[in-house]
């Protein structure tokens, strides 16, 4: 049974900081790209950041410089750092697994339930 679980979401300040992780299992992790979508409240979900399989990176133009994606394939697990949060980073976070990174929700088979990020003014 494929698992894929958020955590680390919280409420900070404008200027904080948090450490999303997402914890996998039932899949070949290694052979898989990991990406963190964000839903903000009233909006579709946004691609936020990518890491490839080999670990290359993307990342939306608003987070970068920010934001950094890192992954442990020895713990099957991706984290998204967050650095100087804004209240525009607010949303729902979600993890995604798929064999490429895609902007495309529909690229992705594995979805995770979220964990909330909310960045007060």
């Amino acid at each position: 049974e494929v698992q894929v679980v958020e955590s680390g979401g919280g409420l900070v300040q404008a200027g904080g900081s948090l450490s999303l992780s997402c914890a996998t299992s039932g899949f070949t992790f290694d052979d898989y790209a990991i990406a963190w979508f964000r839903r903000a409240p009233g909006k579709e979900h946004k691609d936020v950041s990518c890491i490839t399989n080999e670990g290359n990176t993307y990342y939306v133009d608003s987070v970068k410089g920010r934001f950094t994606i890192s992954r442990d394939n020895a713990k099957n697990t991706v984290y998204l750092g967050m650095s100087s949060l804004k209240p525009e980073d607010t949303g729902v976070y979600y993890c995604a697994v798929g064999y490429q990174c895609s902007a495309t929700m529909d690229r992705y088979e594995y979805w995770g339930q979220g964990t909330q990020v909310t960045v007060s003014s």
